[in-house]
């Protein structure tokens, strides 16, 4: 015969359905269940004021403060007024330095008054370092479109204009100099779709790692090069502060620079469409051997078909739509992803047991543990040697 396995709450809810039989007194039904009669109404009570949910075992912790955490929480909250940039530790050497005969409550103790009162926040949670993978060597450009070359113009300790600068590596053509109305993501993508659709889709650009072509996330991507990624273009970044990783650039501003101190007349984009068009038209360059860019450069035969549509991930693998703050809910948790994914959908690889590789398309870009509470970890890219700059894998790497 099994044996019968019952809850204190259902062990409860019979005693309240025997009462309210009516077969036996309150005091008969209390000795058959082997509890006090102050107990028997207490249960009675909570069943008629809250139902089933009543007769569940409740939590001992007293409701209000006893006088004694009472006392030294109000002092905690007033020196916390006056001194609005202290935390619970130097609160806690304050109150001791004041009374150092009584006895305080600890520190984490203050922590969590300061949490209640809300008048403190939490640190974000951070993600842990992602393993480390060596990135592949750059595209060399030996024909026009193979890299393309992207930056801000510095407005130098003079001040001036800030274009967006577009350069063709190979074939030294400029391909746009232009003012926009911010330097941000959204400026800059609307810029580099007009020149896709125009000129074709390169092989590879190259840019540094400032905003808002690189981010602190995974493989250094921000929003905008996580979308030329899709595109199947390549993203090159420079090492951090070396400038000579992108010197044909910088010497091309340079030239800019000189050509625009003669410009006069028209409003600063007319000047800078000149510029350009000198450059590009009438100005022979001793690297082509005299000939001018425009008698090299060519568009792309990969012409601009719009963003293409979010990939359909292998049979076993998990998928995540990354909200517009970067996060997404998986295993009933919100993980972090990173904002340079944001409306993206990630491809969740199984690789061992609560783990997973996380993928964009075919890109590997980190690896997602499910005992992590923050999110992913990001996938770094470990230079080959120092004179190689960042590169960003078209094909999919080897497995972590």
């Amino acid at each position: 015969m099994p044996w019968k396995n019952w809850t204190e709450q259902e062990e409860r809810l019979s005693f309240v359905c025997a009462v309210h039989i009516g077969k036996e007194t309150i005091a008969g039904c209390c000795a058959r269940y082997q509890i006090s009669r102050k107990t028997g109404y207490k249960w009675l009570q909570r069943y008629a004021k809250s139902g089933y949910k009543g007769l569940a075992v409740q939590s001992r912790r007293p409701k209000r403060l006893a006088g004694w955490a009472r006392y030294w929480r109000q002092r905690l909250l007033r020196w916390r007024q006056r001194r609005p940039t202290w935390g619970a530790r130097k609160l806690h050497d304050k109150l001791r330095r004041l009374w150092p005969r009584q006895r305080l409550p600890a520190i984490r103790t203050l922590q969590r008054w300061l949490a209640q009162a809300k008048v403190t926040r939490q640190r974000p949670q951070r993600s842990r370092a992602g393993p480390l993978q060596l990135c592949p060597p750059r595209l060399v450009a030996r024909h026009p479109n193979d890299v393309w070359t992207v930056d801000f113009k510095g407005a130098g300790r003079r001040g001036g204009l800030e274009p967006l600068t577009v350069f063709d590596l190979a074939s030294r053509y400029g391909l746009a100099v232009q003012l926009l109305e911010a330097k941000d993501y959204a400026c800059t993508r609307q810029a580099m779709l007009a020149l896709f659709q125009r000129y074709g889709l390169p092989r590879a650009i190259q840019v540094d790692n400032g905003p808002p072509f690189g981010g602190g996330g995974s493989l250094g991507l921000s929003r905008l090069s996580a979308e030329w990624l899709r595109l199947g273009i390549k993203v090159q970044f420079g090492r951090p502060a070396c400038p000579q990783d992108n010197a044909a650039h910088e010497r091309w501003h340079r030239t800019l620079q000189e050509d625009l101190v003669g410009q006069a007349g028209g409003t600063n984009q007319d000047r800078l469409n000149r510029c350009l068009h000198r450059y590009n038209v009438d100005r022979a360059h001793e690297s082509l051997g005299m000939r001018r860019p425009v008698e090299v450069y060519a568009k792309s035969r990969r012409r601009y078909r719009g963003s293409p549509p979010p990939r359909r991930y292998p049979t076993g693998w998990s998928a995540v739509k990354v909200g517009v703050s970067g996060r997404a809910w998986w295993a009933q948790r919100q993980r972090l992803f990173g904002i340079a994914f944001a409306h993206q959908l990630l491809g969740l690889r199984p690789c061992a047991p609560d783990q997973w590789q996380v993928y964009l398309d075919h890109i590997l870009i980190g690896l997602l543990i499910a005992q992590d509470r923050a999110g992913m970890r990001h996938l770094q890219l470990r230079p080959q040697h120092s004179g190689e700059g960042f590169a960003l894998p078209s094909a999919p790497p080897p497995h972590l």
